[in-house]
Order: C-alpha cells, then sequence, then structure tokens
C-alpha cells in the first residue's frame, strides 16, 4: 500500500514546475472569481504564445457557423500550407473545465500538432457555463462535426476522416459530442481521442475525493464547475449523457477512442472506469495511464519526460488511425 499523500507522489520535474505556478487560495483556477480568472487565462495564453516563434507552414483561418436560431459558432481552422488534400481533420475541443479557455489559446499546441501528423484542426470556440450550461457545448460540437462533413469538398479535407478531440473539459465534450453524433444517426468518426477528459459530475471516486491539494484543479474546483455547468442538476440521478458522458449506460457503437489519464488527477478513476467500459462495449480503446502525473501535466511541464512520453504517444495513435483510413 502506498503510504505517501498525492503531493508527495508527484513526479520529480513535475514537482519542480509546479513550484513556478501561480496559485491562488483556491489554487490555480478560482471560480468563485470566474471573470477574472477568465481574464488570467487569456493573458497567461497570450503570454505563452508570444515566446513561442510562429509556424509559417500553418495557415490559420477563422470561420463562422451559424447555430438554429441565428447566432454563430467561431470555429479556427488550422491547416499544413504544403500537404496535399484532401486531409484527415481533428475537431478539437480546449480545455477549461467547460466553464474558461477560448480556441487560440491552443493555437501553439496545435500548429505543431498540424506539422507533426500532417492534419487540418478545427478548434471550437463553444459555448462556456454557466451562461450556457450543458449541453450547449456538446450542442456546438455536433454543429460543428456537421458541418465540416458537409463542406468537406470546399475545405479539401476528408469526410471519411473527421475525428474527435480534447483535453480536461473539452475531452468531456469530444465525448458528449461523440455520444449526440451516434444518437443522432450521423456517420460515426474516425476516433475520438480523450486526454485526462472531465467526465462525470458526481464526484465519487476514489481519485476524486484523493486529489485535494495540489492546487490544479482539485477535488473542490471541480465541484464548482460542475455547479457551474449543471446548476442543481449537479449529482442528480437524471443527467443526461451529453452533459456527462460518464451518466452513459450505453457505450456501444462508439468510435475507437484513445484515453491518457494522470495519476495524481481527479479525473484518474472516471477516465478509467470509461475506458473500461468502452472496451466492454466493444470499442477499441487505447489507454494510457502516466504515474506521478497531475492534471493537465504537459502544459505545465511540456519539457518533462512523463510529458514528452504522452505526446509521443498521443501523436502516434493520430498518425496511425488518419492513415489506417488513407484514401
Amino acid at each position: 500500500m502506498n503510504t505517501k499523500n498525492a503531493y508527495e507522489r508527484i513526479d520529480p520535474e513535475l514537482a519542480e514546475a509546479l513550484k513556478a505556478v501561480p496559485m491562488t487560495e483556491a489554487g490555480v483556477f478560482d471560480l468563485s472569481d470566474l471573470e477574472g480568472t477568465r481574464a488570467g487565462v487569456r493573458a497567461f495564453a497570450e503570454a505563452i504564445a508570444a515566446q513561442i516563434p510562429d509556424e509559417p507552414s500553418v495557415l490559420v483561418e477563422g470561420v463562422d457557423v451559424v447555430r438554429p436560431d441565428g447566432s454563430t459558432l467561431p470555429i479556427r481552422l488550422l491547416r499544413p500550407t504544403d500537404a496535399a488534400g484532401p486531409l484527415p481533420v481533428l475537431l478539437w475541443f480546449h480545455g477549461g473545465g467547460q466553464v474558461l479557455g477560448y480556441a487560440a489559446q491552443d493555437d501553439p499546441t496545435l500548429k505543431h500538432l498540424v506539422v507533426e501528423v500532417g492534419c487540418v484542426v478545427a478548434s471550437v470556440d463553444y459555448r462556456l457555463a454557466p451562461e450556457a450550461p450543458a449541453p450547449a457545448a456538446a450542442e456546438d460540437g455536433l454543429l460543428a462535426y456537421r458541418w465540416l462533413r458537409g463542406q468537406a469538398a470546399a475545405l479539401g479535407i476528408d469526410e471519411g476522416r473527421v475525428a474527435l478531440a480534447g483535453q480536461s473539459g473539452g475531452g468531456g465534450i469530444a465525448a458528449a459530442t461523440a455520444l449526440m453524433i451516434r444518437d443522432h444517426g450521423e456517420p460515426a468518426p474516425l476516433f475520438q481521442a480523450l486526454s485526462y477528459p472531465m467526465l462525470d459530475d458526481r464526484n465519487t471516486t476514489a481519485s476524486s475525493h484523493e486529489i485535494t491539494d495540489i492546487g490544479i484543479w482539485d477535488r473542490a474546483t471541480n465541484i464548482s464547475a460542475w455547479n457551474l455547468i449543471l446548476g442543481d442538476r449537479a449529482g442528480v440521478d437524471e443527467v443526461p449523457p451529453y452533459c456527462a458522458p460518464a451518466r452513459a449506460t450505453d457505450l456501444t457503437g462508439l468510435p475507437p477512442t484513445f484515453i491518457a489519464a494522470a495519476e495524481l488527477d481527479v479525473f484518474r478513476d472516471e477516465d478509467l472506469s470509461y475506458a473500461t467500459r468502452l472496451q466492454a462495449g466493444g470499442v477499441p480503446v487505447e489507454l494510457h495511464l502516466y504515474p506521478g502525473a497531475y492534471h493537465a501535466w504537459d502544459l505545465f511541464a511540456p519539457e518533462a519526460a512523463v510529458s514528452t512520453a504522452y505526446v509521443h504517444a498521443w501523436y502516434g495513435y493520430l498518425r496511425r488511425q488518419f492513415s489506417a483510413r488513407q484514401p
């Protein structure tokens, strides 16, 4: 039995990186001051992006897709300038616990992915809670998926190689979108790649009780986020799977799935459980569990060995899946 607490089990490289992360009394993300934290996330992302040399071989274009109510869903298209089409496309959902963040925050990461994998990325600026409670974000995901497939020829993409991906809260939205696509009878995505996804509003797993004092999306932060996403529905019996994918009782018919989970993350056990249930439902699953890693470790310590191992596994999965269905 491991007698060390979560903080003592952090990978040494990740522990060193954690020392430099600004913390409030509520951790990195103070959801009691949502607007202030949103502004802080944007400022941090912009500062990081300013330090990274631009990638001239990736073209970035913004498009607006019209929702049924007449409002618009912004999508950022990132594509390699020198690759011949039709190209595979990754429909991407940014992190932020479904209450923080914006699509452009991931441009540096996604530009690197575009170059290394050789695909188009469509990054969705989905609606955030509490202004737009769940399942609004998944509805945006379904709209974006339908739009990509419908515009495949004009966009130079392969409609048979459209996949879903996201990290943290965005991983949960990708999973919810996959369920919605299946249940609406749409053509299935090629795969879904979920990085430490946020799947379960109930906060009853062992890991959700274990991770309380690391400071990066601990239990209290997660409970606050779900309360913003679902309001008084959080934790009740009738939450639909499009709001919290772990609530789905039927996981059959979903696309092949990549799941990356962190040992020291509130989401660890819900991620492991989802992978096991997908496998039991006949879905091919590639699962990675990273020891000593806290939530979003790859973003806070991108040069750490455990981060490079994750990126290697993730990119490898994307390349294999896209290549297997190459026209």
